[in-house]
């Protein structure tokens, strides 16, 4: 798992045997990503080392930088050391295309890798940004309860990492089919959302008509947000959804599904592309 990965002692108490023991355990590796716009820093978010190109290409879409492949001319790691002399990879360089408008104010945000730039997107805003529109009435069928029930599983058994620490979210996006078509983990839920639309993005895959965004967690704001931005008609989860990400999800034409588990689900928005 290389950088991943860190083993760390702790004391592992078992009260139904009685037990104390000293192991090693485990845990998800939590870095800083810096990303620089300009060879200016544009923002630093919590991350797990991996697929960081990904995750930079699927953040800059969903702030509405970009929204064309042709308009991130490269990705490149940046110089950066730690205290040992290594390269710690944690800053990441977007050269965009020219004419790409840059934020007038670009200071240096930084994003926790539990929910990310929270409250400072308005639903007007993301409706007005998204290149991909979901027209509402536009909502028509595009697979059954059962097919969808069965993705958290299916999703579930992708995740490598989870299985060795039980401490990182997923991301899957899916077709209509069933087929898990990208996957990636990550401490953050909006990371692992980031790492699977910057794939899709960076493959030329938007927008993403016909296919569903399946998240571990519970689904805020800003992850209906990072669907619409994508063109994702389906955004589903395990967990509940936040009351401002079903306004957005009605407003922008997202189908919002939360509870997703086993035979059971909640369908909050536009439930007519669901039978």
């Amino acid at each position: 798992m290389g950088r991943l990965l860190q083993r760390v002692k702790a004391t592992r108490i078992d009260l139904s045997r009685g037990r104390r023991v000293v192991r090693e355990e485990p845990l998800a590796v939590e870095e800083p990503l810096e990303i620089r716009l300009a060879h200016e820093s544009f923002s630093v978010t919590m991350r797990t080392p991996g697929d960081d190109f990904d995750l930079v290409a699927g953040f800059l879409l969903s702030e509405g930088i970009i929204f064309d492949p042709g308009q991130l001319i490269s990705l490149r790691f940046c110089a950066g050391e730690d205290e040992n002399g290594r390269q710690t990879f944690n800053v990441v360089e977007a050269q965009l295309r020219p004419d790409v408008v840059l934020p007038r104010a670009a200071p240096q945000r930084h994003v926790s890798s539990a929910c990310g730039i929270c409250g400072t997107d308005s639903i007007e805003a993301v409706r007005k940004s998204s290149r991909f529109a979901l027209l509402p009435e536009a909502a028509e069928h595009l697979l059954d309860a059962e097919l969808l029930a069965t993705f958290p599983d299916v999703m579930r058994a992708q995740q490598a990492l989870f299985e060795k620490t039980g401490g990182v979210h997923a991301a899957g996006l899916f077709s209509a089919a069933g087929e898990l078509l990208i996957s990636r983990e990550d401490v953050g839920r909006h990371n692992a959302v980031d790492k699977v639309l910057g794939a899709a993005f960076r493959e030329e895959q938007l927008p993403l008509a016909g296919r569903i965004l399946q998240v571990s967690g519970r689904a805020s704001f800003e992850l209906v947000q990072k669907a619409a931005m994508a063109g994702v008609p389906v955004l589903a989860a395990v967990s509940a959804p936040s009351s401002l990400a079903v306004e957005l999800a009605r407003e922008v034409g997202v189908t919002l599904v939360g509870f997703s588990r086993g035979s059971s689900m909640n369908i909050y928005t536009h439930p007519g592309r669901i039978s």
